[in-house]
């Protein structure tokens, strides 16, 4: 049976919907705020969390309240499926069809966490799988200048911390070989694949070439071999390259230039319950390995996407540290990788 069909037929009850903005002040130019839909039924609430980026489209949501006609008794499936064929944007999103993918899997995974409160069971017992401990990379820009002392300051305070790194062109002999001898570096994001967005990357030959050469054992997430050359410096490495930005569904997956040995599912950019569990069936049906990947969430959604990749992927470097690990200035005391399973009782929440 696959993944979906386990899930697709969970009774579900909504009575009505509630939104709860949160925000956090990331730096001087960057306000991340996102919106936790808490839907009530049956004495029971489920939650999920919007991690749609732009502030506008927040506003928007949380100005026009809960205004979806979602109460009703359904199967999990077809509220899913109703869920889908509404618009959820008060105004056209600002970031098109990744923006609707995101909102969407919010409604999808609150419906989820509330059909399995109102069966009295948690996720993991549902799919009959057994949680294991999550593996985790913290994942950090180096700034500009870079600094290899974003990553030592860490370690110093957490010594067995490994790291997904933002490859830049500007990183200079001395700071790679700084980074190489901490041994904690364990992929490296070539960011090859925006677009017109603040973290675009340009690629050259060279610069590719020098961080494949000195990580020999790293993965290489989305480079953009569609520059002259870089597909040629990298032509030896595919069994290491890891794709992100690009994967949306299983299509996704199967336009690749090459197959893939992992690639990175995040819930939220696929964007629905049922496209979600198929591409974990197919990844698993195609040798395909897989690591989780955060999308800056505030409140539940890191907790969820930690549940996920603790069932599907746990031994994988999963970009999924504590939240608390993307502070400015993340506090003492965080716990270290592999965190320990904590799912609720149930429903889909990874408590704490």
């Amino acid at each position: 049976m696959s993944t979906y069909a386990l899930l697709a037929d969970l009774p579900l009850t909504v009575d009505s919907y509630t939104l709860e903005g949160l925000q956090l002040d990331v730096s001087s130019g960057f306000t991340r705020r996102s919106t936790v839909i808490h839907l009530h039924g049956g004495g029971h609430e489920g939650v999920g969390e919007d991690v749609v980026y732009e502030e506008e489209d927040q506003d928007a949501l949380q100005a026009a309240g809960p205004v979806q006609p979602l109460a009703g008794s359904w199967a999990l499936g077809d509220f899913c499926a109703h869920v889908d064929a509404l618009d959820l944007f008060p105004v056209e999103p600002r970031s098109g069809v990744t923006s609707r993918l995101y909102r969407r899997w919010a409604f999808h995974s609150a419906a989820l966490d509330l059909a399995l409160r109102q069966a009295g069971r948690p996720l993991h017992e549902v799919l009959g799988r057994t949680l294991q401990p999550l593996t985790f990379v913290v994942s950090l820009s180096l700034g500009d200048p870079p600094r290899v002392e974003r990553v030592t300051d860490l370690l110093a305070r957490y010594p067995t911390l490994h790291f997904k790194l933002d490859a830049m062109a500007s990183w200079d002999d001395e700071l790679i070989a700084a980074l190489r001898a901490t041994g904690a570096v364990d992929s490296l994001d070539y960011k090859g694949q925006y677009r017109g967005t603040v973290v675009d990357n340009p690629a050259t030959p060279e610069w590719y070439r020098r961080i494949a050469e000195a990580f020999p054992d790293a993965w290489l997430e989305d480079p953009d071999l569609d520059t002259p050359g870089t597909a040629d410096v990298l032509a030896g490495d595919h069994d290491r390259i890891t794709w992100d930005a690009p994967i949306h569904s299983i299509a996704d997956v199967e336009a690749l230039a090459f197959p893939p040995k992992m690639v990175n599912i995040k819930p939220s950019r696929f964007g629905g319950l049922e496209r979600l569990c198929a591409g974990y069936d197919y990844c698993a049906e195609h040798g395909i390995r897989a690591y989780g990947g955060g999308q800056f969430e505030l409140g539940v959604g890191r907790g969820q996407a930690q549940y996920l990749a603790a069932l599907f992927h746990p031994e994988t470097p999963n970009d999924l540290a504590p939240s608390a690990y993307n502070h400015p200035v993340p506090v003492d005391g965080l716990p270290a990788s592999p965190l320990a399973p904590r799912p609720s009782a149930t429903g889909f929440r990874w408590e704490g």
